[in-house]
């Protein structure tokens, strides 16, 4: 039976098998192209850590570390730890604040710094 312009409906256009491969396909594409894409463009982590003029910071050491902070961090909490390259001050008044929201953000950077140590060298 033909659709408004002689079109199948899709349930009788693609073989429910097809449409699952179609499926599984395009999803596994553009995973592969986003997960691509933080190392092409580098992310904010890694931007700053390369800006921070530290002898140390190669260029595979700062992409390390964002590869760890996209698997353990949010994106907010990223942009936070991005400024403490820039301003490594807001980190210690990020540490010694007695807001909740710093200081359970403070034990999970400390988690973050721990997975960089074991990962990254």
């Amino acid at each position: 039976m033909s659709g408004k312009w002689g079109l199948r409906p899709l349930k009788e256009a693609v073989p429910k098998g097809r449409m699952m491969k179609r499926l599984l396909f395009v999803v596994t594409v553009s995973s592969m192209t986003l997960s691509a894409l933080p190392a092409w463009s580098g992310g904010t982590i890694e931007r700053a850590c390369l800006r921070a003029d530290r002898p140390n910071a190669t260029r595979s050491l700062c992409s390390c570390i964002q590869k760890v902070a996209n698997a353990t961090l949010t994106g907010s909490e990223r942009s936070k730890v991005a400024k403490f390259f820039k301003d490594p001050h807001k980190s210690q008044s990020t540490r010694q604040s007695d807001r909740r929201s710093d200081e359970k953000f403070w034990k999970k950077y400390k988690q973050f710094g721990a997975h960089v140590s074991k990962y990254c060298g």
